[in-house]
């Protein structure tokens, strides 16, 4: 798609992307949140990744035929435009950023105008003609929630969804796996050279400008530490780092869950350690299964998962543990796990972890119980 000639009208508005903002300022957030899906290479990103064969793979199994469907957050218009063609008597393709203008070329271009509407707009705002039967959506972020586009599917499902309608996807779930991280040693190395950077900076600062600014000592360290070794990092992550089980930390069924429920979220999690290990961070990952609704049931259900080994575009998250923590086979990492929306940005997410470190062959506790905060930014 992204090596396609655009028509005038999609190319212009790439070109001219200030010009269309002016046109339409209330769909453009103030956070520059939309304007950051209105150029074709994150899409092409996107499409490009396996997550694409799911969507495709259960949207025809859907059993499409003769419905109406909404598709939040169409994009370039692809899922809605495969929606047409599975069957469906009508899509409403929502699409808040200006790639909208792309996904009415596409559906043009495909031959579709009559059965797939491009609607640009945030899905709370735009008024649709009826309710419809499926509501299809790609809103999965980086730890599952980043990016909180779950909010608008819930506000859709609640207003245009039929009773007994399906979605898709119909369930998540986030894992939590202890890990002993490749990205831990140059984590630290570099964390290690941005203290001694400031140090070498402080000496500049008094003897060249008689200014002492070693009472920033600790909040230049700590500032460091929190971006280098407590935010969360993207790795795809080689099974042989994973050094025990991985628990769910989190399901939902996206019929019934509601935007509080995933707000902010705390679960008890055990992992036991599989072999003598240096765990050193964890590992997070999702799946999403597609299986439509109890009235309305997929006919072959399809799960995407983001677990090691397999490569998507979210990849995995690793969450670094500094410093590390030395681990025997059947030692049980256990506590509980917090997962919110940072306050400076909804979009965003804080994690926080309580951590205990038990041996239950001997019941001792290895490690005093710790609390580590992280940033998905």
């Amino acid at each position: 798609l992204a090596r396609t000639p655009a028509t005038p009208t999609c190319a212009k508005l790439m070109v001219d992307n200030q010009s269309a903002k002016r046109k339409a300022p209330s769909v453009e957030a103030s956070d520059g949140y939309f304007e950051s899906y209105a150029g074709l290479g994150i899409h092409e990103e996107m499409l490009r990744c396996r997550r694409t064969d799911a969507y495709l793979r259960a949207i025809r199994s859907a059993g499409l035929a003769g419905k109406t469907v909404l598709d939040v957050g169409c994009g370039t218009g692809v899922l809605a435009i495969a929606c047409a063609r599975a069957g469906a008597r009508k899509v409403y393709a929502v699409e808040a950023s200006a790639v909208a203008e792309c996904a009415r070329a596409v559906v043009s271009a495909s031959g579709l105008t009559g059965s797939v509407e491009v609607i640009r707009g945030k899905v709370e705002e735009v008024e649709l003609p009826e309710r419809v039967d499926v509501i299809v959506s790609e809103w999965m972020g980086y730890f599952l929630l980043r990016e909180s586009m779950l909010d608008p599917v819930i506000a859709a499902r609640d207003k245009w969804l039929k009773p007994g309608g399906a979605l898709f996807p119909s369930s998540a779930s986030i894992y939590l796996a202890p890990l002993c991280s490749s990205l831990y040693a140059p984590k630290l190395r570099e964390f290690e050279r941005e203290v001694s950077g400031w140090s070498h900076f402080k000496d500049f600062m008094g003897r060249e400008n008689g200014v002492d600014i070693s009472v920033l000592d600790a909040e230049w360290q700590q500032e460091q530490r929190d971006y280098l070794l407590h935010s969360c990092l993207w790795q795809l992550i080689d099974p042989a780092e994973v050094v025990g089980e991985a628990a769910r930390l989190l399901h939902f069924e996206t019929a019934t869950v509601t935007q509080a429920d995933v707000a902010t979220v705390t679960r008890p999690f055990e992992l036991t350690i599989s072999s003598d290990s240096e765990v050193s961070g964890f590992g997070s990952w999702f799946d999403t299964a597609f299986e439509g609704s109890p009235s309305s049931p997929a006919s072959s259900p399809v799960v995407l998962s983001t677990e090691p080994p397999l490569e998507t575009h979210w990849g995995q998250q690793v969450l670094l543990l500094h410093p590390p923590q030395l681990a025997a086979a059947g030692d049980l990492l256990h506590g509980d796990f917090t997962l919110g929306r940072q306050r400076e940005n909804h979009r965003l997410l804080a994690l926080r972890i309580r951590l205990r470190h038990t041996r239950p062959a001997t019941g001792e506790e290895v490690y005093p119980e710790r609390v580590i905060h992280y940033r998905v930014d």
